[in-house]
């Protein structure tokens, strides 16, 4: 018996900022499973900053979401039927195939996941990609030292708000930017020892040298732009810069004005290195460890800001570039 769903489709390839009329939701008509394969029911789906890259018709380290079809993302869900021996009924399961209600796919392309005694959707957030990304790129390229200085843009976000969390469990002082004064109010009861909320700081250079009056040894970019500019600006020798994103230009219609002071990266001898998750993928296992230990002590909190429905999946992913989250951004689906 087939099994009803509905899906968000990109609808066509947004310019600058996306608007309600990219997407268009569609129901369709699941079959049963085949072998070796399962029908799951998703109950979480997450939207994240860098599927805007995958709108844009260019080459990338993944491909394009294509138009007319389902957009692709974390989910997780409950396995409805199984046609393989791997799964039963009732599993908690991971998935790359979000912004829909359900979905047949074959069992290899799910993970099964363990009950860690945290929400099901964290392994969306800090046990999900982006605590790996927060994880990974931190320890391998900040190398971070017990008395260094983090400064970490972005903050109010899920890998932000991590990475802060993480650089104080590893005995670092931490500086961070977020866009609201209840973002910044909630790092700094999470530990971050100063803060700067860059939509009323006027002088972002002032406020972040205020911050950290000694300078910094690392640098968490989520944003870019201007915030990359004061980071050059604030560097000590030697300093690690952690390019993670910068969602300050995704949705720019023209290339943006670079920082102009690129040539501290030569007197300072900063080492300024771009990532993406699955590069440090050997570093799964220890994360899990890591992070799920960290998450049971309560040395790692977090945030939400939950939509509901699918349909409403388009309106938080916009969200997304207007501050409208507060930590991970999930949208709840059953």
């Amino acid at each position: 018996m087939a099994t009803r769903s509905r899906e968000v489709r990109l609808k066509s390839r947004p310019v600058g900022m996306p608007m309600a009329e990219n997407f268009e939701v569609a129901a369709v008509d699941l079959p049963d499973p085949g072998p070796g394969e399962i029908l799951v029911r998703n109950s979480w789906m997450s939207v994240d900053p860098y599927m805007r890259g995958r709108m844009y018709d260019r080459p990338s380290y993944v491909p394009p979401f294509a138009l007319g079809e389902a957009l692709q993302g974390g989910a997780v869900g409950t396995v409805v039927k199984s046609n393989d021996p791997k799964f039963s009924p009732g599993d908690l399961v991971e998935s790359m195939f979000g912004w829909r209600e359900a979905f047949v796919a074959p069992a290899a392309a799910v993970t099964k996941l363990q009950n860690a005694g945290v929400p099901a959707q964290a392994y969306l957030g800090v046990l999900g990609m982006p605590g790996m990304t927060a994880y990974s790129g931190f320890h391998r390229i900040g190398e971070p030292k017990a008395g260094e200085t983090v400064f970490v843009s972005g903050a109010g976000g899920a890998v932000g708000a991590t990475v802060c969390q993480i650089a104080k469990i590893r005995g670092c002082t931490v500086v961070a930017s977020a866009g609201s004064d209840q973002k910044t109010a909630w790092l700094r009861s999470v530990g971050v020892d100063a803060t700067v909320n860059y939509k009323t700081a006027g002088n972002l250079l002032k406020a972040v040298q205020e911050a950290a009056p000694k300078g910094i040894d690392i640098y968490f970019d989520n944003v870019g732009g201007a915030h990359l500019e004061v980071a050059l600006e604030v560097a000590r020798p030697f300093a690690r810069f952690i390019e993670c994103g910068m969602i300050s230009i995704y949705n720019a219609t023209e290339p943006p004005p670079g920082p102009r002071n690129m040539s501290y990266i030569v007197g300072k001898r900063i080492r300024m290195q771009g990532f993406i998750v699955i590069d440090y993928i050997d570093m799964r296992e220890q994360f899990y460890a890591d992070m799920t230990q960290w998450v049971k002590e309560g040395r790692i909190k977090w945030e939400e800001t939950i939509a509901n429905g699918v349909e409403n999946a388009p309106k938080a992913f916009f969200n997304l570039f207007t501050g409208g989250n507060s930590g991970k951004m999930l949208v709840k689906l059953d």
